[in-house]
């Protein structure tokens, strides 16, 4: 590769790296806010409604893209220095919040703390949460894509992609919302709804996104004229 090839390579890394923090720290700042996601009509299991999920579970199936087409085209611990850098920017802005939190709102303040409180207050235990869903998530998914690449001699994009993605939005959906449980930020009644609708909207997206991957694949193996499993290696 070129100097060019090399620059324009790491600046296209640096800018998935800013979407996959900006959709994790997102993600976890609008959790608070659930909708109702209605694809089959009303539909319940044992008395729990399903697809009523947060709407904090809008941006984060990207963070999960992000990371299978890093691991794609520039590796494993690419992907992982990403995931790394997306824990340090959540607890980051936990410490904002907290900070803000602490700060008095004047009487002429269009949002007084009561109003603040209300909205961000839980947003330091739901990053605690997600946090440690994350790790396990996003490190087994890692993990996994990368075992099916070697397994496949890096063809068969579609099964990496979507059997990576299964198991560690179950892991990432099961653990988020037990601690959220535990930490009585919601009622133990919803665990299971809301662990099967945001498992089942998941894999939804992940079905949607995996033409996307192939999409974004495509274009950047004919720009560095990468063979198939080849990656790119960056010198930082």
């Amino acid at each position: 590769m070129t100097i060019n090839d090399k620059r324009l390579a790491y600046k296209i890394y640096l800018y998935l790296g800013a979407l996959f923090i900006t959709s994790l720290v997102v993600s976890n700042l609008i959790f608070q806010k659930f909708f109702y996601w209605n694809p089959f009509g009303e539909f319940t299991i044992y008395g729990v409604s399903l697809f009523e999920i947060s709407v904090g579970i809008l941006p984060y199936p990207i963070t999960f893209l992000i990371t299978d087409l890093i691991s794609e085209i520039y590796g494993r611990q690419k992907a992982n220095q990403i995931v790394t850098a997306g824990i340090f920017a959540s607890f980051f802005s936990m410490g904002i919040i907290l900070l803000a939190e602490m700060a008095p709102a004047i009487e002429s303040s269009p949002v007084n703390d009561e109003i603040f409180t209300k909205v961000f207050a839980l947003s330091p235990i739901a990053v605690l949460a997600s946090m440690i869903a994350y790790l396990f998530a996003q490190y087994i998914d890692i993990a996994i894509y990368h075992f099916w690449k070697r397994l496949t001699h890096g063809k068969y994009l579609w099964v990496r992609n979507n059997f990576s993605t299964f198991l560690s939005q179950f892991i990432d959906t099961f653990t988020v919302v037990g601690l959220l449980c535990i930490f009585k930020v919601l009622p133990w009644d919803l665990f299971f709804g809301l662990v099967v609708s945001g498992f089942i909207f998941k894999i939804f997206i992940a079905f949607i996104d995996t033409p996307f991957l192939y999409f974004f694949v495509y274009l950047l193996r004919k720009r560095f004229k990468l063979d198939i499993g080849q990656e790119i290696e960056l010198d930082v």
